[in-house]
This record gives structure tokens, sequence and C-alpha cells, in this order.
């Protein structure tokens, strides 16, 4: 078992499950068969969370699913690298009847620079806007949840662009970094030596000067569409429990930076051949608050991303960053998956009252991300604290958002996509067909980025997403019939966990 810096056990248990191992035959013979010591693609202490069949079930679509994408990582890859050239191809040209009258008249077509200002991603081709809420400006509640869906929006694009519209748009003068951060992938096997070059997890910062104090915001970047890998470490079921603190999903904390022997507070030996995400931002935002007493800042993030951002806070939690933590204003994230389980829950909370951070967590309508990983009676993963939620029509509503039982999800999540569809006419009434129609093949591709519009023009309440009666829903509940602050925001209904 690996230990950590002080001699002792960093995790108390653990399931890891390595898709690169498990052929077809492994996959239908762990379903038939609970005897997991004779499977090589699955690793865990205690075996009797899976001796039920549903749990075996769902651990086999996991790792069915993390084969199947990386079968197709080439293919998406190449896939999603086209479809943004076109996409940029046609915004440089100025619209594809501008492109093909170009070319019918012999004029110079633009080629698409992947490093310039004006080069877009597949996700900001799904919402052009790059200016903040118009209708909000610092000081007021809306301002920093404002700042924090652009930057994580942004965070998906270039460095040249991200400093165009910061400058030119946001106004708020400086860009202290961009982050290409490193991490060991979860599949060498697949990946070769080449993945020790890959630049896995993404980050900036920015310093927001019309603030006072001055805000800094760091932003991760999420799930892109098209990457493989992203999406592997989203379904992936991998948990490790960490004593005293609960279990924490492995690809989220491998993302981030998790080291042979855990979460050391400092790494004594570093490895200069690695930038850890945890390790190089905490060192950032030191040195920030250390020149400046008065600096806060905020954590944001996209899918994956709101997953690192949590995680992040959690790590700061963990490593008793008493005066970092002081310092942060704020959580926000967008269409985060589920990082850990009831226990990690618990541990958050206090963690956040503490030190009286805000943790807004926005949901909207089907989106599927903040739906996994899965929470069964074998891998309990919660969501915890309040969320934002919103439904297809960008409008906040008090219970959960059902179809009738007897549809399965795949429906579900089909009714979701047909709605973004109607919506891509009905919302954006000045914007051309052509763009209209593009738009709905993009929603088709990643629908669950409409989180990142879902803010404007909206009602927004806070809601309580956890099972009555549970030990994360009675100390909210309790703690704000004492008079404390849950988030900011009282409680006004609990929704079901399982569909938050």
């Amino acid at each position: 078992m690996a230990t950590n810096s002080y001699g002792e056990h960093f995790y108390q248990n653990k399931l890891l499950l390595d898709p690169t191992e498990a052929s077809f035959l492994d996959l239908i013979l762990f379903l038939v068969s609970s005897n997991i010591k004779s499977r090589g693609f699955i690793e865990c202490h205690e075996e009797h969370g899976l001796r039920n069949f549903s749990s075996r079930w769902i651990v086999v679509i996991s790792v069915l699913v993390q084969k199947i994408l990386l079968f197709f990582r080439k293919p998406m890859a190449m896939i999603g690298n086209a479809l943004e050239m076109w996409l940029n191809l046609l915004l440089c040209n100025g619209g594809f009847l501008k492109l093909l009258l170009n070319i019918l008249k012999g004029k110079v077509v633009k080629t698409p620079d992947r490093s310039s200002e004006k080069f877009t991603s597949v996700i900001g081709n799904l919402d052009l806007r790059v200016e903040l809420d118009k209708k909000s400006s610092p000081g007021d509640e809306k301002y920093n949840a404002s700042l924090s869906w652009m930057a994580a929006k942004l965070a998906y694009e270039n460095g040249a662009f991200v400093e165009s519209i910061v400058k030119d748009h946001w106004n708020v003068n400086e860009i202290l970094g961009f982050l290409r951060l490193l991490e060991r992938l979860d599949f060498p096997n697949i990946t070769g030596s080449d993945h020790l070059n890959q630049a896995s997890t993404h980050a900036f910062m920015i310093q927001d000067t019309k603030t006072d104090p001055n805000l800094f915001v760091l932003a991760f970047r999420g799930t892109e569409p098209f990457d493989a890998y992203g999406w592997a470490t989203d379904m992936d079921l991998s948990w490790y429990k960490l004593k005293g603190i609960g279990q924490i999903h492995r690809g989220f904390m491998k993302a981030l930076g998790l080291q042979n022997n855990g979460w050391p507070k400092e790494i004594i030996e570093p490895d200069h051949d690695y930038l850890y995400a945890y390790y190089e931002t905490r060192q950032m935002l030191r040195d920030i608050v250390s020149k400046n007493e008065q600096a806060k800042f905020i954590v944001t993030g996209h899918s994956l991303g709101g997953a690192l951002a949590i995680l992040f806070v959690a790590v700061l939690t963990m490593h008793g960053e008493a005066e970092l933590l002081e310092r942060l204003e704020g959580v926000y994230t967008f269409g985060q998956p589920r990082v850990g389980d009831e226990e990690f829950g618990e541990y958050m909370i206090d963690g956040l009252k503490k030190h009286k951070v805000k943790y807004l967590r926005y949901v909207y309508c089907n989106d599927m991300v903040p739906r996994v990983p899965f929470d069964n009676n074998c891998f309990f993963y919660k969501h915890f604290w309040e969320c934002k939620y919103y439904t297809s029509w960008y409008k906040e509503k008090v219970s959960v958002p059902s179809l009738s039982p007897s549809l399965p999800p795949s429906l579900s999540i089909s009714y979701a996509v047909d709605e973004q569809l109607i919506n891509a006419f009905v919302t954006n009434p000045d914007t051309g067909y052509a763009r209209r129609a593009e738009q709905e093949l993009l929603l088709f591709v990643n629908g669950h980025t409409q989180v990142l519009e879902c803010c404007l023009g909206a009602d927004q309440k806070f809601y309580n997403p956890l099972p009555e009666g549970s030990r994360l829903q009675r100390k909210l509940v309790d703690d704000t019939d004492k008079g404390g602050r849950a988030g900011g925001s009282r409680i006004i209904s609990t929704l079901s966990s399982r569909l938050y």
C-alpha cells in the first residue's frame, strides 16, 4: 500500500479500474461471476460491494465506454481538429456564402491560425459572446458569478484569444499566467512515452483590477468535446478513500496532481519534467497573497474543470492552508460531475463553513455530466451543498424536471438535446439561419455546455440537492436553523442527489 511522506497510508480503501487491461471476455466473466481477484483490470480491497449484479453491470458499462473512447481517441481528435478548422475558416472569411464567393472569384481565402487571437474552440463556437454581463458591475452579487462562468468558458481557448478578451473586452488589465499542467495519464499503455509531453490539465489566472480589493480568478479547463481522455476520466469510477476525508474520484485527483504517496503538503524532490496543477497554482496564489494583503480570489471551472476547482479547495483544506482559504471568496462550478462520497461532502461542508467560502454549483436541465460518476450502493458518489438549477428555457424551477418514469435515460438525454435544438432557434432570433444551423450541430456534439449560458436572464434561487434525512441534508438544515449561513442562501427545497 502506498504511503505518504509521514509514513502513513494515504488511503484506507480503493477501487481502481484499468480499461487497457480488460478484454471483452474479462468483462463478460466479471459480469457473471463475483470473483474479482481473478480479473486483472480491477483492484479493490473489499469485494462485498461488487457482489451485487447491478454494481458489476455499472462497472462493465464504465470500463466498456472507456475502452470505446480510447479506441476511437485518434479519430475523435481528427474530427475535432477538422471541425474546429472548418468553423474558424467560416468565421475568418465572413461565413459560408462569402467563403464560397471568394473561392469562385479566385480571391485569397484566409486560413485560420490556431495561435491567433481570432481562433475559437468548438466550445467557443457554441456561444460567441465574450462580454461580461452588462446588468452586473463590480460589487454586485451577480458580478463574481458572471466573471466566473465567462472565465470557465475562456479556459477552453488559446492564450492569445484569452488575453485579447480579458484586456480589450473585460478591461481587467492583467493576465497573470497560462498554465499547461502535466500529469501522468492513466493510460500509459495507450500513449507510450509520448504521454509525458501531453498537456492534459489546463488553467489560467487573471486579476480583476476593477474590484477593490483586487479579485483574482483561477479557471480550470473542462472536458473538450473530442478529448477521449477527458471523457474517459469523467466515466471512470475509480476512487481512493482517504483517511478522515472520504472517498474521492481517482481520475480527478490525478488530473490535479496526485502523487504516488498521496497529497504531501510539499514536494520535497520535485520532478522538473512535470508541473502539477495543484502545487503550481497554489504557489502562484501564495505569491499573490504575500504581496497583496487585501487580495481575494475565486476558483471556477466547467465540467471536469468544475471538479478540479472544488477538489483544489479540498486539498487546500487537507493541507491546512488557512491563509489561502481565508482569501477565497468563492468556488463557482458549471456542469460539475460528482467528486466524492457523503463523508467527503461532510468534510467539505465543515471546511467551507469554517472559512466562510461560497460554493455555487450550476446545473442545466438534463445535463448528463452532473449525473456521473454514478450514485448507488457500491460507488456512493454524491454532490453536496446547494445548487442553482435551470430548466431548458433558462428559468429556475423548484423541483427536478422529470420525464415519465417509463422513459429510459437515453430518451431523457435525447429529449434534452431536442429542447436545445429548439432553443437554438427560439432564444437567438438575431442569429442568421446558417449560424443557427451550425449551432444545432454543435449542440449535438456537446449539449451540456449550455450550462455556461444559463446564467443570463434567469430568476435565480438556491436549492439543496440532498436526499431527505441524509447526514449532509441534516448538517445543512441544522446549521441554517441555528442562524448559520449555507453558502449565502437559505435552503428552499430538497432535491434528489441522484438527479443532481
